[in-house]
């Protein structure tokens, strides 16, 4: 008698494997200019300063789509809006690739690729949240942020890839390629998913969804950790290819090889860090949100105050602190998402991601700049010291993240914690 058959996937799972899939397509851009960013200096002649700032402009423009795209999810549908932006972020991908080629237009289309690329992030995590809502939703939410690292590190590899038989333009048109797919996937993952529109609360006149979410202590505390969260961890993926290249390179210039080799580095330690965003999901489904976020990012504190005085260590041992410090970045992300939405009524959730976005991307956007600003006062007199300059620079991300955990603590000691993780705080 033959055994049963059966299937390899549960339904479920083989959608959120492909919708994951999609996330993945348009997370390439987001990584895309920090893989280029050592060649780029150099070829458009920036300053440290400047090569941070157009970083921190595609984070300006993110973090306005993902507070447009949030609200949009409450009045129009996650669906809908979802794939409304996919299209402007894959249009908004390739432009960038093609046409800049100097500080000014890569700042300007930079920017306008991120305003565009936020669609795929809020109303992913809305629609996430209403399909898996009481059943492993840290766990999907997990998996969806997990496929955004996935996608930073594979948008690092080929650039990397590129960048000896093409240049860095070759890179960045192969990683705006990604969008595309991730457009395309969207369509076709979504065409059985409603567009669910959610209704006001009982008692709710129609006021501001946004007066409601602040109104909330214990969704803002959750909003509050993801803010400081978030200005080490875009801090770390905006200069951690360029530190990389430096290491390789210390006592000369960076050339094209170093460069392709840094970024090929910390694509390593993005594609370590997938397993960091599953296990923190899956791990807070078992022990608590708040216990495992405060265990994640005490130890991304301790990378941040110790990664750049290492700066002439052997390679491998940067490699390896890089990959605990991705880890535990990224480890905490997937749980803040879902802290939130078991925080607050499912009308405002996108009114909540919105006003984090702003608060969050907008202390990530700050982040690169300040690391840059921080990493030419180092290199200028009086210290004129590379190992100076990286470590102060990283230590200002370790100082902007400090209040995070503290955030998180006050969280865990009020009652309405009680609604995370089913009691388990």
């Amino acid at each position: 008698m033959s055994p049963p058959r059966t299937q390899p996937f549960a339904p479920e799972t083989a959608w959120l494997l492909l919708f994951c899939l999609a996330r993945l397509g348009f997370a390439t851009m987001f990584t895309a200019y920090s893989a280029a960013l050592p060649l780029l200096k150099l070829d458009w002649g920036m300053s440290a300063a400047q090569a941070g700032l157009i970083q921190s402009a595609y984070h300006v423009g993110f973090l306005i789509s993902l507070f447009l795209a949030g609200f949009m999810s409450d009045h129009f549908g996650a669906k809908r809006t979802y794939l409304w932006t996919g299209v402007a972020a894959a249009a908004s991908g390739l432009l960038f690739a093609v046409v800049a080629d100097s500080f000014v237009s890569g700042l300007v289309l930079y920017g306008f690729a991120g305003l565009c690329s936020g669609g795929s992030y809020t109303p992913g995590l809305a629609i996430i949240s209403q399909r898996f809502a009481g059943r492993g939703q840290g766990r999907a939410m997990g998996f969806y942020l997990a496929a955004a690292s996935l996608g930073y590190g594979v948008s690092l590899l080929m650039v990397s890839a590129m960048i000896p038989l093409a240049g860095w333009r070759g890179g960045l048109v192969l990683t705006a390629l990604g969008p595309v797919l991730g457009m395309v996937l969207g369509y076709r993952v979504l065409r059985e998913v409603p567009n669910t529109v959610h209704p006001l609360p009982e008692g709710d006149g129609g006021g501001s969804a946004l007066k409601a979410v602040i109104k909330n202590r214990p969704a803002m505390l959750s909003i509050w950790g993801y803010t400081f969260h978030a200005w080490e961890l875009l801090g770390l993926w905006a200069w951690l290819p360029a530190f990389m290249a430096v290491a390789l390179s210390l006592g000369s210039g960076v050339t094209p090889g170093a460069a392709s080799l840094g970024a090929t580095l910390s694509a390593l330690t993005y594609l370590v860090a997938v397993f960091g965003s599953i296990l923190g999901g899956t791990l807070s489904d078992r022990w608590g949100r708040t216990a495992i976020i405060l265990a994640f990012s005490v130890t991304s504190l301790v990378c941040s105050f110790a990664f750049g005085w290492m700066l002439g260590l052997p390679i491998w041992l940067l490699v390896g602190v890089a990959v605990i410090y991705n880890f535990a970045g990224v480890g905490d992300s997937s749980i803040h998402s879902t802290s939130l939405s078991e925080l607050i009524h499912p009308r405002y959730l996108g009114a909540a991601y919105s006003l984090r976005s702003v608060l969050g991307f907008g202390a990530g956007a700050v982040a690169p700049w300040v690391f840059g600003l921080v990493l030419d006062w180092g290199r200028a007199p009086p210290l004129s010291s590379e190992v100076w300059a990286w470590g102060l620079a990283w230590a200002s991300l370790g100082l902007g993240g400090l209040l995070g955990p503290v955030a998180i603590w006050r969280l865990r000691r009020m009652p309405d914690a009680r609604r995370m993780a089913g009691g388990k705080r």
